[in-house]
């Protein structure tokens, strides 16, 4: 008989307690784990330690799943759910498998019949979406933009064709430290009626939020996005 892998959502920053915006639930299941799959080592016993885990930090198993480690030296740390146990998968921020690495440890267990359980907890994605003000019946998320300006210019105009096309919302994020250069872009680039969002600082004490179009928004005092994760919404 195969176990459980929980998806546990952590908050989107130091500044906030898990029992801020983690639910009940997946607050019980992560204070009751011994064993973790996690992004960021470091990063996840700073989490479960916040949360008050009950299990002591030199207990606690952590399996590695950073950028450079290959799927197949991974195929070993479901083992303990393959047999029956529970375990659980932590990202750095936000939900598991959204925007995250975790995809390939969730796909892993499907594979193994092992139980998969998503938990509730805080997406800076659909928390942007729902405070844009636009269509969430038709949205897509890009990832970052192509890194060369023509080429992400280009990207942003064929965007702007999909929407007047078929409605669609789109949504993307940039490295912090270049925020501020992108939203200058952005407001160069994009035509005078698309509305924008810039969601920064989600559900922290610092959050800003921002949806108008690019004409209101050039009208609009600058803000500091510098080295704030934020996450850009176009549509109509």
């Amino acid at each position: 008989m195969t176990g459980t892998l929980y998806l546990l959502p952590v908050p989107l920053g130091d500044e906030v307690l898990p029992e801020a915006v983690l639910s009940p639930q997946a607050l019980s299941v992560m204070r009751q784990l011994k064993e973790f799959v996690v992004e960021n080592e470091k990063a996840a016993r700073q989490v479960l330690k916040r949360a008050a885990i009950e299990t002591p930090q030199a207990e606690l198993v952590l399996h590695h799943m950073g950028k450079h480690i290959a799927e197949t030296d991974m195929r070993h740390y479901l083992h303990t759910a393959k047999n029956g146990g529970e375990m659980g998968l932590l990202s750095d921020a936000g939900c598991p498998g959204v925007a995250d690495p975790g995809a390939v440890i969730v796909r892993m267990a499907h594979e193994a019949g092992i139980k998969v359980v998503p938990l509730t907890g805080p997406s800076s994605l659909l928390l942007a979406l729902m405070a844009s003000g636009m269509n969430g019946q038709q949205f897509m998320f890009h990832g970052y933009l192509p890194i060369d300006q023509s080429e992400r210019r280009n990207e942003l105009r064929r965007l702007e064709a999909d929407i007047q096309r078929r409605g669609t919302t789109h949504l993307f994020i940039e490295t912090p430290f270049r925020n501020q250069k992108f939203l200058q872009e952005l407001l160069q680039t994009l035509h005078h009626s698309t509305r924008l969002c810039v969601a920064c600082d989600i559900t922290l004490p610092t959050e800003w939020i921002r949806s108008c179009t690019v004409a209101e928004w050039k009208k609009l005092p600058a803000v500091d996005l510098q080295k704030r994760p934020a996450v850009f919404v176009i549509g109509k």
